[in-house]
Parts: C-alpha cells; sequence; structure tokens
C-alpha cells in the first residue's frame, strides 16, 4: 500500500511530467530512472502515451527500463491495446529495450500489420529482437505482407527486420521478388541486397532494385 508521502511524491513526479518545459519533464524522468520506485511506473507509462518530445519519450523508457521487470512488462502490455497509437508504439518500444523474451506472444500480426505506420515500425523491431529460435521464418511471413508499405523510412525499418532476421527469411524475400506488384518486388529485391551486404546503402539498393524491375519489363528487341 502506498503511503501519504509515496502519494506525495507520486504528485509531484506527474506534475513535474506535465510542466510545459520539456527540461523540466526530462528531468523528472531521469530522477524517476535513477531513483526507481513502484509507485512510477503508472505514472510513466500514462505519460508515453501523450508526451509530445522524441527525447523525453525515450528518457521514459529509460526511467522504466530500470524499474522491476516482472512489474513493469505487465503494465507495458495493457497498453499495447490501446486506442492510441503513441501508446501502442511506445509501450512496444520499452519493451524491445527491457527485452523480456516471455513478452514475444504479446507481438501480434495485429501489431505487426497494425495501420499506424510508427506502431507497425516499433512492432516490427521489437519482434525481431523477442522472436524465439525457430520463429524466424513464421515471422518472415507475416512482415512479408509488408512490403511496398509507406515511404522510406517505412520501407527502410522493414529491410532492417529482414536483416535482422537473417537465411531463415531468405525464401520468404525471393517468393517476394517474383510478386506481380512492381512495388513488392522492387522493396524484396533491395532488401535481399541488404540481407547480403547489410552495410549497403539502402537508397542505392532500392535505386538498383527499379533499375532490374524496369530491364525485367522492357521489350525484347530482335533483329
Amino acid at each position: 500500500m502506498i503511503q501519504k508521502d509515496d502519494d506525495q511524491v507520486v504528485s509531484r513526479l506527474k506534475t513535474a511530467l506535465g510542466a510545459a518545459e520539456p527540461s523540466v519533464r526530462l528531468q523528472a524522468a531521469l530522477t524517476a530512472g535513477m531513483h526507481p520506485a513502484p509507485e512510477y511506473i503508472e505514472v510513466l507509462v500514462e505519460r508515453c502515451g501523450i508526451e509530445p518530445d522524441f527525447y523525453v519519450r525515450d528518457m521514459l523508457t529509460w526511467a522504466l527500463t530500470r524499474h522491476d521487470p516482472d512489474a513493469t512488462v505487465g503494465r507495458l502490455l495493457v497498453e499495447l491495446e490501446s486506442e492510441s497509437p503513441q501508446a501502442r508504439s511506445q509501450a512496444l518500444h520499452t519493451l524491445s529495450k527491457i527485452g523480456d523474451r516471455r513478452t514475444w506472444p504479446a507481438i501480434t500480426s495485429d501489431l505487426l500489420q497494425d495501420k499506424n505506420d510508427e506502431v507497425a515500425r516499433a512492432a516490427w523491431r521489437t519482434a525481431t529482437g523477442l522472436v524465439p529460435d525457430g520463429g524466424e521464418a513464421s515471422l518472415a511471413e507475416v512482415l512479408s505482407t509488408q512490403f511496398n508499405r509507406g515511404d522510406r523510412e517505412v520501407q527502410l525499418s522493414l529491410s532492417r527486420a529482414f536483416v535482422a532476421l537473417g537465411t531463415a527469411a531468405s525464401s520468404v524475400v525471393e517468393r517476394a521478388i517474383a510478386d506481380r506488384d512492381d512495388g513488392v518486388r522492387t522493396h524484396a529485391i533491395a532488401t535481399e541486397h541488404l540481407m547480403q551486404d547489410p552495410e549497403a546503402e539502402f537508397d542505392a539498393a532500392m535505386a538498383d532494385a527499379r533499375r532490374i524491375i524496369a530491364l525485367l519489363g522492357a521489350p525484347v528487341i530482335t533483329e
């Protein structure tokens, strides 16, 4: 049971995290991480879902990783069902940092295919870090439905997920290269390039892939 003094500390933390100045919010999150307490978890998780500043959100995640994972993970899993995309994406990001493989079953296909790009990207990163041995191919099958999705950053995130999965995802990528959709084929070819050479530049890989698709579609010239 939280004592009166604890109530006051939690109230001060909540007030500081709601301050207008990002620097005040950043310091509050830092302090909560440096001096973890079970009663802070709820406040920190709630703030993750509404915090507008990237650096403060990152500090909130760090603060949560400093708390007891048994309590923190359970609260974060609830956020995965939130109607707020930011709450879902930040919870996924924090779970990826905690790295508790027991949370793998919570990374559902719905999250991996979430309509919100930031949620989906966070789910891809989290899934590739938590997938159990032997589950890589099944994960790759779900991720393959996302080829040619979104802008450059979204596509780069998906390619990186396939790179992380490695050879277990190769056959899935090869199948996508034969897809009827040129956009899917282009993204899959670029992804295969990165899987073979993780140091390669994504933009260059995409440019090469577009050239390949264009050549494949060019008419055959006969004499």
